[in-house]
């Protein structure tokens, strides 16, 4: 085999290579951040709505979580669920004007929640927690129910998961964490987003994990395709010295 030919052999085999990995950082997932699990409810249901929240940092833990709901459309039924290790405090606000809800006038309602950590429990690195939160009945005149939250550190830094959904779609730096809300379906069944909580995580997470595998299966199989090219091109000079 002539010298170009080598060389060529070698470039497109680098490239192969090259290609792949860009694969697999292309279908690599959002950094991860705060968000509502699951993504969707029905407007006007009571619904089950959780918090996750990972750990992002890689020396320290995460001790609390703050979440604000909506002012403009107040959530009149707002619980926790007991959640071991941390304790849920929940901080009223007045509603002007006042709301009906079962007959009754509404004149103030629930605007933040907040997780505190106990002694000596954090969510470690590498580690999320689940925050469950019962909300009802939810907004019928609008169509994503934004929640933005506050994760703090124990070594003291405070990240905000506040920004909005951009207009154009894309998404920003710090999202805040949202809900779409669909219009109700009227079958009188468990919500969707009782149903998501009970059937595990939504299936975006199972597809981007596939993302990942398939992105990785091909990273392996260039590498694999640049070694044998390399170990015949050895092959063939050793071969072509001994004659």
């Amino acid at each position: 085999m002539s010298s170009s030919t080598r060389r060529s052999a070698l470039r497109a085999g680098t490239i192969t290579a090259v290609a792949a990995a860009a694969i697999v950082v292309g279908a690599a997932p959002a950094f991860a951040h705060v968000t509502a699990q699951p993504g969707q409810a029905e407007q006007g249901s009571y619904s089950v709505i959780s918090l996750r929240v990972p750990n992002e940092s890689d020396t320290a833990g995460t001790v609390k979580l703050e979440v604000t709901l909506p002012a403009d459309h107040p959530i009149t039924s707002v619980r926790t669920t007991p959640t071991p290790g941390w304790t849920a405090t929940m901080t009223k606000a007045p509603v002007n004007p006042p709301v009906e809800s079962h007959g009754r006038s509404i004149t103030e309602a629930v605007r933040t929640v907040t997780w505190t950590a106990d002694p000596g429990v954090r969510i470690a690195p590498g580690e999320f927690v689940d925050f469950p939160l019962s909300l009802g009945p939810l907004p019928t005149n609008i169509d994503q129910l934004v929640l933005p939250a506050v994760q703090t550190y124990d070594n003291g830094e405070v990240v905000a998961w506040d920004q909005p959904p951009a207009a154009d779609g894309s998404e920003p730096e710090r999202p805040a964490p949202s809900v779409t809300l669909t219009p109700a379906s009227g079958e009188g069944g468990p919500t969707s987003a009782a149903a998501g909580t009970a059937a595990g995580p939504p299936a975006s997470g199972t597809d981007t994990t596939a993302r990942w595998l398939g992105g990785a299966g091909l990273l392996v199989g260039a590498l694999g395709l640049g070694v044998g090219a390399g170990a015949v091109l050895r092959s063939r000079r050793t071969t072509g010295g001994d004659r």
